[in-house]
């Protein structure tokens, strides 16, 4: 595994980190708790020190998943980073979505970080990890009815209480960023990046470049796409979020098959995989400092991992960006 420093912190992550939102079941069509908690504790036998989760990510479920997970553990050898500012309990903000818990009851999701109700969400995740800190929060999304200025002095008390590290952001755009900056030392944002969804790289990896900023890209796989193993006609389960999604359309989906298969023969050379392939790239693109990565089950967690077993050479990265282009 490599490590990098978060830019501007001396929070040292693991660049591939686990992504825990699939453990937590929400969207992702239930989860089995014993098998996200041995996921977890894979992908740490294999280096992977650091889990990204939030509280929406099963109504609670994902942070009690990783609690447990880590339970045992020298804390200091773990990185969890977390987020607020989505509540299902709370109709206050912006409204997000209709949804389903894991349960099958209906709930409404909020964007709201309110000054009071981001010390509320990072009592409740404290509780849930059973830790007494935080390495890095981030609010989850952009709230439109909430100052920004009035959110990160909330999170800039909290780091002053020694409950969290360090701030992040997740899904804010170049003015937002800056706007955060103002009130409190923002390290990181968090947004999707993949080879099929790359817009960041107009705004928001120049700047974070410029200013100091890490990026931690979410979905780098895509939610599944990029592993090659869904054909057209794939049926998702009941509650799987990805059956409405533009990219799992069957004719996408053909589409970026082809490509993987243009690019497997650098993946068959490392004796790796499309999907260790692909982490790989990722997290060696300009400004890319993490690659959060999903797993439902021990092997997932075991082959995300070994994705920093080999190295890329600048003839390889640009035979895959050349064919990127063709999609």
């Amino acid at each position: 595994m490599k490590y990098e420093k978060l830019a501007g912190s001396d929070l040292e992550v693991s660049v591939i980190a686990f992504g825990a939102w699939a453990a937590g079941g929400w969207m992702w069509g239930s989860t089995d708790r014993n098998e996200a908690i041995k996921a977890i504790q894979a992908a740490y036998a294999e280096g992977v020190t650091t889990i990204d989760t939030a509280p929406i990510y099963g109504q609670g479920t994902s942070e009690e998943i990783v609690g447990q997970a880590i339970k045992g553990n020298s804390r200091d050898k773990v990185q969890i980073l977390t987020k607020f500012g989505m509540r299902w309990d709370l109709p206050k903000g912006d409204f997000a979505m209709h949804s389903k818990d894991n349960s099958g009851k209906d709930i409404d999701v909020y964007k709201y970080a309110g000054k009071e109700s981001v010390i509320y969400e990072c009592e409740q995740s404290l509780r849930r990890l059973g830790t007494d800190y935080i390495d890095l929060l981030q609010i989850h999304w952009p709230d439109s009815t909430t100052p920004i200025e009035e959110t990160f002095e909330a999170v800039a008390t909290l780091i002053e209480q020694g409950k969290v590290r360090y701030a992040g952001v997740c899904n804010y755009d170049v003015s937002q960023m800056e706007e955060a900056q103002k009130v409190c030392n923002i390290i990181s944002n968090q947004v999707p990046y993949s080879m099929v969804k790359r817009e960041i790289e107009e705004e928001v990896v120049p700047f974070c470049l410029v200013q100091g900023k890490s990026i931690l890209a979410y979905s780098p796989m895509e939610r599944g796409l990029l592993t090659g193993k869904l054909k057209s006609g794939h049926q998702f389960a009941e509650g799987d979020h990805r059956a409405q999604n533009k990219f799992f359309t069957d004719e996408f989906i053909t589409k970026t098959n082809a490509f993987l298969q243009k690019i497997k023969p650098i993946a068959d050379e490392k004796n790796a995989t499309l999907s260790q392939l692909v982490l790989n790239w990722t997290v060696n693109r300009p400004g890319i400092t993490v690659a959060l990565a999903g797993a439902r089950n021990a092997e997932q967690s075991i082959s995300n991992a070994k994705a920093m077993h080999f190295e890329l050479s600048e003839e390889e990265i640009n035979f895959i960006n050349d064919e990127l282009e063709k999609i």
